[in-house]
């Protein structure tokens, strides 16, 4: 069977395009095979995918909530059933280990049953006009609408999970799709785009470009894409929310999570709890645990517990059940990596847990050092490695953990209540866990940034509060009361 070349899903089906000249290979990180191939068009196949997506919103607009709901509850479903493949990607094209990506896919279909379960629930509100002298006798209501199309990008790291935390809300109320996925994560955005098609989805409401940042700038700036939605890093989304314009834009964008843990925690239960959070997926989620702040009191003691923990972890083959740590990426992420930890080490900074490397895989790293200045600290290194930093007291450390251009998610490990209700006081971040790791996420509660992390919120509700909009009426009855003034 010949290889697909990935171009485009438009109007419910696979599209072939593009050129030899366009064409970009993709390579497993695990075993350095051929692993795909796409093949972009540019701004010609963003144009006719969101023509297709504006046709069809107009086509579909006024479709009843209980066809809405069904459409996602069988793409739920069918997700399901196309789970072995979901997850072969994955691990083939992103070295993703198996039973991490097996739980990916799990979460994706459970993610769209809460957005269905959501419409339910989901309205708009009565106006008291006559409030006003001038309202008496007038009844207003406003209803949440969607915006129209919706143009969402995409990142490789969860390429099942974070599309839908897009596609989901975007068509639970009432809007079209144009997704532009990573080039590791189209294959599995063309599995959904097949599996929303299965369910009865009708043809347009969701498609798909293969590309890069052509594309993405083109779908970003589209004029009739009504609404942009992004997750990637800090200088991408940077780029798109420019080529956006005025347009409404959501950026879950870069971050460092800092993970603090307190003299009075419980110090293996922290160490227990921050490993899975810094070193599975390879250190590849914009929450992963980055920097993990310790008072002083407890670093020795913290750090003996948090390296025996880590040892602990199964490092290299993707497709075996048992593996923690699988591959970063790609050979450039791979190279990147280890410039860092070089850089920190030739600074000063102790390796307390040095790293190997072999291709793309680089074992969990755990570095010691309280420079502020080490790219560790200040950048989003997207890799498994952590930098620990002692802090004197509990002022301190949340002095470190605020002095980043970052603020997505952090958390910090106590048995005070006071310490839990000062730290959501205090650490400049768009949430904040208690005793459980940065990486640790529920898809219920409101998620997204401050600072260079992005703005705007995801989770069920609150996406599908993003994607619309308030629309008011107002009504003046006939009758006595409607008379116009004399």
């Amino acid at each position: 069977m010949s290889e697909q070349a990935f171009h485009a899903w438009i109007d419910g089906r696979a599209v072939a395009g593009g050129t030899e000249a366009s064409e970009q290979v993709l390579v497993s990180p695990w075993s350095g095979a051929r692993a795909g191939v796409l093949r972009p068009g540019g701004a010609a196949t963003v144009d006719a995918a969101v023509a297709s997506a504006r046709r069809a919103y107009l086509a579909h607009r006024s479709a009843p909530a209980a066809s809405r709901i069904a459409w996602l509850e069988a793409a739920a479903a069918a997700i399901e059933q196309a789970a072995d493949r979901i997850v072969d990607s994955a691990i083939r094209v992103i070295g993703k280990p198996r039973r991490a990506a097996r739980f990916e896919v799990l979460r994706s279909a459970h993610f769209i049953r809460a957005c269905a379960a959501q419409l339910a629930s989901f309205g708009g509100e009565t106006i008291p006009l006559d409030v006003s002298k001038a309202g008496a006798g007038l009844f207003g209501f406003a209803q949440r609408v969607p915006y129209g199309v919706v143009g969402a990008v995409t990142p490789f790291n969860a390429p099942s999970n974070l599309l839908v935390q897009k596609a989901a809300p975007a068509l639970a109320v009432g809007n079209a799709i144009v997704v532009k996925p990573s080039p590791e994560g189209t294959e599995v955005a063309f599995i959904l785009a097949e599996c929303f098609a299965k369910a009865g989805l009708p043809d347009g409401l969701f498609n798909v470009v293969a590309g890069g940042n052509a594309e993405a700038q083109a779908l970003a700036g589209h004029r009739d894409v009504a609404y942009v939605t992004v997750t990637g890093g800090t200088a991408a989304g940077r780029a798109l929310a420019a080529a956006a314009g005025a347009k409404p834009f959501v950026g879950e964008l870069g971050g460092n999570s800092a993970n603090i843990v307190c003299a009075d925690a419980d110090l293996a239960d922290a160490a227990a709890r921050i490993v899975p959070s810094a070193f599975e997926a390879s250190g590849q989620q914009c929450i992963s645990a980055q920097r993990i702040i310790v008072e002083a009191g407890v670093l020795d003691a913290f750090l003996a517990l948090f390296v025996a923990r880590t040892r602990k972890l199964a490092v290299g083959d993707p497709a075996l059940d048992t593996t923690d740590v699988g591959p970063v990426v790609h050979a450039r992420a791979a190279e990147r990596i280890m410039a860092v930890i070089a850089e920190a080490e030739q600074a000063g900074a102790r390796l307390v847990l040095p790293p190997t490397r072999q291709r793309c895989v680089i074992s969990p790293t755990i570095i010691l050092s309280s420079d502020p200045a080490l790219r560790i600290v200040t950048e989003e290194i997207f890799g498994p490695v952590v930098v620990v930093i002692p802090a004197a007291d509990l002022t301190d450390a949340i002095r470190i953990a605020n002095a980043s251009e970052f603020g997505l998610q952090a958390s910090c490990f106590t048995r005070s209540l006071d310490t839990a209700f000062r730290m959501s006081r205090e650490i400049e971040t768009g949430s904040v866990w208690i005793n459980e790791g940065s990486r640790f996420r529920l898809d219920n509660y409101p998620f997204g940034g401050v600072g260079a992390s992005g703005h705007g919120r995801e989770g069920v509700r609150f996406a599908m509060e993003a994607f619309t909009q308030w629309k008011f009426t107002g009504i003046r009855f006939p009758g006595p009361a409607a008379a116009a003034p004399a």
